[in-house]
């Protein structure tokens, strides 16, 4: 899971490297990766398919910007319950795209 949640988050990906344990939520983990944007944080988190193999994953990218990491990783939770709440597994139909709002 290391490797290939590294993949995600890696250089190539743009999102800052992962910190901490995921946030469980219904079937799925939820990782917040907010990108630093000069000075401010970019919500942006990935959410991963529990028990999935291989894994599942979905990466999200939102406008919403903060002073504070923390903030941001808060945001990035809060928005990836919204994403499983509204979309249910549908968000693992395109794996691998960026979701953008």
């Amino acid at each position: 899971m290391v490797g290939f949640l590294s993949k995600i988050f890696g250089k190539s990906g743009g999102a800052e490297e992962r910190r901490g344990e995921g946030v469980p939520y219904k079937d799925c983990i939820i990782y917040p990766a907010p990108q630093n944007d000069g000075g401010s944080w970019r919500t942006a988190g990935v959410i991963v398919k529990k028990d999935s193999d291989p894994e599942i994953a979905h990466k999200f990218i939102r406008a919403d910007i903060f002073t504070s990491r923390e903030e941001a990783e808060a945001c990035a939770t809060r928005k990836g319950k919204q994403i499983i709440d509204e979309r249910g597994t549908t968000i693992f139909n395109d794996a691998g795209q960026p979701e953008h709002g």
